[in-house]
């Protein structure tokens, strides 16, 4: 694993043993996380496929700098932070986005192409008011963990679960994870709430995977459809999983399928 610095932010990589394909892969993390989410199985299996496998920690996040400022920061400093990344890469990427990372790969295609973009249970176009609602009413003690975590504050492990996991995962593992769990901006959240939402008929149309979980509670899988027809494919939603899709112990069938997408498609 090397962990070099693109500028201000914590970039992870793995490469492969012999020639990289052509289009390296770059994965971008969802709210109160970082590039670490990635490490244990996404960006080892990429680079055992044969792709350059680069994930962004994005401003205020992991090991990247900004997190004294972190609530000043919005969706658009991150997709600036894609932006930065891409710029230094060998060629155009494959976007990979989890939760909020899939709407910062949305808003990125208004001002810039990528070689193809994977969607995982990533906030939907229309943004995250419908799933505040959702939770509000049936999950109102989860809502409101997340909203202390929003602010910095402590919540308890099972949160953690209950957020990210439908599988069993081991309680070591859990407390590993739940260890570089982080606040988030105030300000991104607003944005993907309302203020700052992709205008679809600005970005540009890459070939576009999109995933969801059957038991993901802060993108349920009726939003992850909601997203597949609003750019016109079929959003694919995998039983008995999580919003965590990256780290759950099912994580290979994800991983798989993308990688099956990405020879049908040449890359």
């Amino acid at each position: 694993m090397i962990e070099p610095r693109f500028g201000d932010l914590e970039v992870l990589t793995r490469f492969p043993a012999g020639e990289p394909r052509p289009a390296p892969v770059l994965f971008i993390h969802g709210a109160y996380t970082g590039a670490w989410c990635w490490e244990p199985y996404f960006l080892p299996y990429f680079a055992e496929a044969g792709y350059a496998s680069y994930a962004v920690s994005l401003r205020g996040h992991g090991r990247s700098k900004g997190r004294s400022i972190l609530d000043s920061t919005g969706i658009a400093d991150y997709v600036a932070d894609v932006a930065s990344v891409v710029s230094r890469l060998p060629a155009e990427p494959v976007l990979v986005g989890h939760s909020m990372g899939g709407m910062v790969v949305q808003k990125y295609l208004e001002q810039a192409n990528a070689r193809a973009v994977v969607l995982m249970a990533s906030v939907p176009p229309q943004g995250l008011w419908a799933s505040a609602i959702g939770l509000a009413f049936k999950k109102p003690g989860l809502l409101g963990d997340l909203n202390r975590l929003l602010g910095g504050g402590k919540v308890p492990l099972d949160t953690l679960r209950e957020a990210l996991f439908f599988e069993p995962v081991p309680a070591e593992r859990l407390k590993h994870y739940y260890e570089g769990m982080q606040a988030e901006s105030h300000r991104a959240i607003w944005d993907m709430t309302l203020f700052n939402l992709p205008h679809i008929t600005r970005m540009h149309r890459p070939p576009m995977l999109v995933l969801g979980a059957e038991h993901d509670h802060l993108v349920p899988a009726s939003m992850v459809e909601m997203t597949g027809r609003s750019y016109g494919v079929e959003a694919e939603v995998f039983a008995g999983m999580g919003h965590g899709m990256m780290l759950e112990r099912s994580w290979r069938k994800v991983a798989g399928r993308i990688g099956q997408w990405l020879a049908a498609e040449g890359i």
